[in-house]
């Protein structure tokens, strides 16, 4: 390889390298605003265990290849000496550096992918950015294999090896399987404790010294926390009418503050919701933001929010249901509590004498505690309005509702393009048209199964995995190899193959709209990712994502 060459190659391990730190101090960040019951008394501690998992898990990948052919070649010293330097904040040269070559060549074997990857498999918040996890550990293992100019069948093997292991971790939990709140409330205090007893482990493998607590942000104002979540909403993708409703309503409690200040009477309303759409529409991240809302005014004193379903509230056996709904509500207390699948809290037929008791324990709790807890219930929603109809002291305290609507084939591909900005990929006009061919097939034909968002989270991750499939038969990697997801590397199951029958027709129109003034008109597919102007208003725009004109 030549000079030059693997000067880009150390460039791109720096780089992904500061990556992976960032993913996991930017998770336990978020951990730490929207979890921070599950953190205890110290959650600064939690970042410097997130830390070290991210330090465990650099040395494994990198032993894990370089150790494959048997042999350190000189490029992959260098890369150590960077990695060392990252991982101890010093430099090792001559015997120190074969010292601690030997040292974690011999303890990364005693370091558990299950331990390293623990908070994204166990934390149901951070399964969310899987993909991002997926993209550095990948990114990372070709770096390394590729390095010295040559792959051999050995390294090739051992970096779908560590794909596979990824695999096996992290897309091993169904998604919307029943229970799935309580089972995920009772893992993370679990999983936290683990990950604090992992971080131990790893400091005592690789000599890593005690560091001194994170310097943590300062506590923003209440101001800029109800700026961010507003931001965020404003962010989400669709949504109109959500985004409209969610408006009114904190502009209505921000006036009754003022009139409050003002020594004025204020019209107190209910702040109970029922959040009706089929599954992945954004329900529960708009709760979440809905919690951050109120808990920036003082409308709450956390604003945290509380998932669960009818098994984190009703028992099996007599006169515990009470009990178990009571302590749900109390992690809720001063935030949020969502209940999916609210409508299965009382059967459809016959006597469901648990159920029951749940939703009256709730009514009560609502009535108890109106000032610190804010109930939503989510699901399908023909199913939730017969529970509404079934029971007059929900409907009565339920009033506001908000539809999350279906995301249409455009905004399924600016969902699809979000996640490419956090994890750096690009998306040529030729993959947009496959997506936006795939995903249109797919709303048409859809069914209240229809998996929204998270088809589209299933799309990208099988996407990345084919693309490091890919690349791993390139001998010589280049930024564009590693960032830019083709056409080829894109699938959508359940898409009959008659629908790419177009797609090599680069005049292939799809339907684009101006952020300006809104004027939809027709744009050949070869444009599509590319800045054009508006014919009607005149404004350059990227026309990002559009919908295939039948």
């Amino acid at each position: 390889m030549s000079h030059d060459a693997f000067v880009n190659y150390a460039v791109q391990f720096q780089q992904t390298l500061e990556d992976c730190r960032e993913l996991y101090a930017s998770s336990a960040q978020q951990l730490m605003e929207q979890r921070p019951q599950i953190l205890g008394s110290s959650p600064e501690d939690y970042v410097r265990v997130m830390d070290d998992l991210h330090k465990g898990l650099l040395i494994k990948v990198f032993v894990s290849v370089v150790v494959a052919d048997r042999r350190w070649s000189k490029e992959e010293r260098v890369l150590a000496e960077m990695l060392f330097e990252h991982i101890w904040h010093k430099q090792l040269q001559g015997d120190q550096l074969k010292d601690a070559l030997r040292h974690i060549s011999h303890e990364a074997s005693r370091l558990r992918w299950h331990s390293l990857l623990r908070p994204f498999e166990e934390i149901d918040l951070l399964r969310g950015r899987v993909a991002e996890l997926e993209t550095v550990v990948m990114r990372l293992a070709n770096l390394i294999a590729k390095a010295d100019g040559e792959t051999t069948p050995a390294e090739s093997g051992r970096v779908q090896l560590i794909q596979d292991e990824i695999h096996t971790h992290l897309h091993r939990l169904p998604l919307d399987s029943p229970g799935q709140h309580e089972a995920a409330n009772e893992a993370r205090p679990q999983a936290v404790q683990k990950m604090r007893n992992d971080s131990v482990e790893i400091r005592t493998k690789i000599d890593l010294k005690p560091s001194a607590a994170p310097s943590l942000p300062a506590e923003p104002s209440r101001e800029d926390r109800l700026a961010a979540a507003l931001n965020e909403l404003d962010g989400l993708v669709g949504m109109a009418s959500v985004k409209h409703e969610v408006r009114t309503m904190t502009n209505f409690l921000r006036v009754q503050k003022e009139r409050e200040k003002a020594g004025l009477p204020k019209t107190n309303i209910s702040l109970h919701m029922v959040f009706t759409g089929n599954p992945g529409t954004g329900k529960t991240t708009v709760a979440r933001i809905v919690g951050r809302i109120f808990g920036a005014m003082g409308i709450l004193q956390k604003g945290h929010l509380v998932e669960t379903d009818r098994s984190g509230l009703v028992a099996e056996y007599a006169g515990q249901t009470g009990p178990k709904t009571n302590k749900r509500i109390n992690e809720a207390l001063d935030g949020v509590l969502f209940i999916d699948e609210a409508y299965s809290l009382v059967a459809d037929e016959g006597q469901d004498a648990y159920g029951d008791e749940a939703v009256q324990t709730l009514l009560k709790r609502m009535e108890d505690d109106r000032d610190r807890l804010v109930v939503i219930l989510a699901g399908y929603p023909k199913p939730l309005e017969r529970l509404l109809r079934s029971n007059p002291g929900l409907s009565s305290r339920f009033n506001r509702r908000m539809n999350f609507d279906d995301y249409r084939a455009s905004e399924m591909g600016r969902i699809f393009e979000t996640m490419c900005r956090r994890n750096q990929y690009d998306t040529p006009p030729l993959a947009r048209a496959k997506l936006a061919l795939g995903f249109d097939y797919l709303y048409h034909h859809r069914d209240e199964h229809f998996g929204n968002g998270r088809l589209v989270r299933n799309v990208f991750e099988e996407s990345i995995r084919r693309m490091a499939n890919r690349i791993a038969q390139v001998e010589q990697l280049t930024k564009e190899l590693l960032t830019e997801l083709q056409a080829d590397d894109i699938t959508l199951p359940g898409v009959p193959e008659d629908v790419w029958n177009t797609l090599d027709d680069p005049q292939r129109l799809f339907t684009v709209i101006c952020p300006s003034c809104s004027d939809s008109s027709p744009l050949a597919q070869q444009y599509l990712g590319r800045r054009v102007r508006c014919r009607k208003c005149n404004h350059k725009f990227t026309a990002d994502w559009g919908e295939p004109v039948s």
